[in-house]
């Protein structure tokens, strides 16, 4: 069975969750962090969805992987971000825990390692 568009993908449907609950915590963070930690997790979540959708718009497996791995990337970035948020007392021990969870790396890393493994 082939996949029609990238929002098939477990891997770009798991960081959608991830970038919509972003979304919606960053509204109750300070002002004074509008133009640090609000806009660089905003950026950091939507490119972990966006470059999903752009590699498998590349049509090739080797560049599909490639952004598959920048993507990862921004979830680690992102991760570091949470644990910001919660040094500062932005968000609580259960929203970081809960995004922690949402954060499916491993869900990624299975979809990096399929596409690694095409053609070998």
């Amino acid at each position: 069975m082939s996949l029609k568009s990238f929002e098939e993908l477990e891997c770009w449907k798991a960081c959608k969750v991830v970038k919509d609950y972003i979304t919606k915590i960053i509204k109750t963070f300070p002002d004074s962090e509008k133009f640090d930690l609000i806009d660089n997790m905003k950026r950091a979540a939507r490119s972990t969805a966006r470059n999903i959708a752009e590699g498998f718009g590349r049509h090739h497996y080797k560049e599909n992987s490639q952004f598959c791995r920048i993507s990862r990337g921004s979830l680690y970035e992102l991760i570091d971000d949470l644990i910001t948020s919660k040094d500062e007392n932005y968000i609580d021990d259960n929203v970081y825990d809960d995004l922690r969870i949402k954060i499916a790396l491993k869900i990624l890393i299975g979809n990096i390692g399929y596409l690694s493994n095409i053609n070998n």
